[in-house]
């Protein structure tokens, strides 16, 4: 993978968002039907939150062993907005930083996620996973290896 790249290249693009105001059921949702970690938060297209998979499950405390428990998470769930579980103040990047800025963040901060911004609008986000990706599909084969090798003795 070249670290140089622009992060742009392997961002995710489309995006289901929520606004601040929306009721944690729409996040549930968002959630339960897609396999995705991440959901930001905007208001319009101005990045003001994200709420990750870990900080959900958290808030609803995993209450679904009986039918009293779900009652009252679907009642939470009911009576709190995004803006009450998200993260705030994120770190973000622009599309042309490079893949390597946004390793270094992760490393430095243990993110998985980061907003790309651009003109103070979300276009993106770019992702542990997204890292990972790119390793695996860029994956050198052992004869590429033996032949560079080779070329090295």
């Amino acid at each position: 993978m070249n670290v140089l790249a622009p992060v742009k290249s392997i961002m995710t693009t489309k995006l289901l968002t929520v606004n601040p105001k929306d009721k944690l059921m729409m996040v549930k949702e968002i959630f339960d039907t897609n396999n995705i970690h991440h959901v930001p938060v905007v208001r319009y297209k101005e990045i003001v939150g994200l709420i990750s998979k870990v900080d959900f499950m958290h808030f609803i405390r995993g209450f679904n062993s009986n039918a009293e428990d779900r009652f009252v998470n679907e009642a939470r769930l009911r009576a709190y907005n995004a803006e009450d579980i998200m993260t705030k103040n994120l770190a973000t990047v622009a599309p042309e930083d490079r893949i390597n800025v946004a390793i270094e963040i992760f490393k430095e901060n243990l993110f998985h996620a980061l907003p790309v911004v651009e003109d103070n609008e979300l276009v993106g986000i770019v992702t542990t996973l997204d890292v990972i990706r790119k390793l695996a599909e860029d994956q050198v084969t052992a004869a590429e290896i033996l032949a560079a090798n080779k070329d090295y003795k």
